[in-house]
C-alpha cells in the first residue's frame, strides 16, 4: 500500500467486503470500477466546493509574448494555453519575464476594455473559457503566475487495480460511496445503500474537519468592505 495515495484495487477490495463479497465472486473489479468513478466524481465536486488543499495549485512560468492578449483552453488552436487542470482561478500575478521580481497581483474586471499598452497587463477577465487581458497586450514579455483550483476528474476508462485514485485520507469515503452505489444499482438494496452512504458522508465530514482545523492556523488578509464592487470595470 502506498503511503501517498490509495489505488483503485484497494478501494474495490474494501467495497467488496462492505457488500459481503470479500472474494469478489460477484462484485469483481470490472463490476465495481464504474461505481468507483462515480464516487470519485462526487468527491471532486465536494472538494471543489470546499476548496480543499488537494485542489489548490500554483502554476508559474507561463509566458505571454509582447502583444499577446489572452490565455486559451488547452484544446484551442490559439496559444498560449493555461494549465489543463484549471477549474477556477483564485489569483493571477505578473512580472517581467526572465527576472526574479516578485509577482504583482492583477485585478479581475467584469468587462475588458482596451487601453494603451504599457509594460504591465494590470487586469484580466474570464470569458468563454479564455483568460483575457488588455487587447493591446503589453510592451514587455510577461511571466504569469496562476493560483487556482485544479480539477482531478478522471480521464479515460481503462483503469488497472494499481491506478492511484486519491490521497490516503480519501480511502474511507471512496470505499463506502462505491459500495453504496453498487448496493443501490446492482444489489437493489436501498436499506444497505442508505447505511453505506451515511458512513461515506461521515468520512467526508471528518476529512473536511481535519483540513479546516489546519486552515485555522493560516493568517489571511481580508478584503475591505465592497472591494469587489469598487474594482468592477476599473483598474
Amino acid at each position: 500500500m502506498s503511503v501517498a495515495g490509495v489505488t483503485a484495487g484497494e478501494i474495490v477490495d474494501q467495497a467488496a467486503v462492505l457488500l459481503n463479497d470479500p472474494l469478489k465472486t460477484d462484485y469483481t473489479f470490472a463490476v465495481l470500477v464504474p461505481f468507483l468513478k462515480m464516487a470519485y466524481d462526487d468527491l471532486v465536486d465536494s472538494q471543489l466546493d470546499n476548496q480543499m488543499p488537494p485542489l489548490l495549485q500554483t502554476d508559474r512560468g507561463i509566458i505571454l509574448p509582447i502583444g499577446s492578449s489572452a490565455l486559451y483552453v488547452w484544446h484551442s488552436l490559439n496559444t498560449p494555453h493555461y494549465p489543463t487542470e484549471l477549474a477556477e482561478i483564485q489569483e493571477i500575478g505578473e512580472r517581467r519575464a526572465g527576472t526574479d521580481e516578485p509577482f504583482i497581483p492583477m485585478k479581475r474586471v467584469e468587462f475588458m476594455e482596451p487601453f494603451q499598452a504599457g509594460d504591465r497587463l494590470k487586469v484580466w477577465t474570464w470569458e468563454l473559457e479564455t483568460i483575457k487581458f488588455n487587447p493591446n497586450g503589453a510592451t514587455t514579455v510577461r511571466e504569469l503566475q496562476l493560483k487556482h483550483l485544479r480539477s482531478l476528474a478522471m480521464v479515460g476508462t481503462n483503469f488497472t487495480p494499481d491506478h492511484v485514485v486519491g490521497g490516503f485520507n480519501t480511502r474511507g469515503y471512496l470505499s463506502y460511496k462505491t459500495a453504496a452505489f453498487a448496493a443501490m444499482f446492482i444489489g437493489e438494496n436501498p436499506e444497505r445503500a442508505q447505511v453505506l452512504d451515511a458512513h461515506a458522508e461521515r468520512a467526508l465530514e471528518r476529512q473536511e474537519s481535519i483540513v479546516n482545523k489546519g486552515r485555522q492556523q493560516i493568517m489571511t488578509r481580508h478584503r475591505p468592505f465592497r472591494a469587489a464592487w469598487k474594482k468592477r470595470g476599473g483598474f
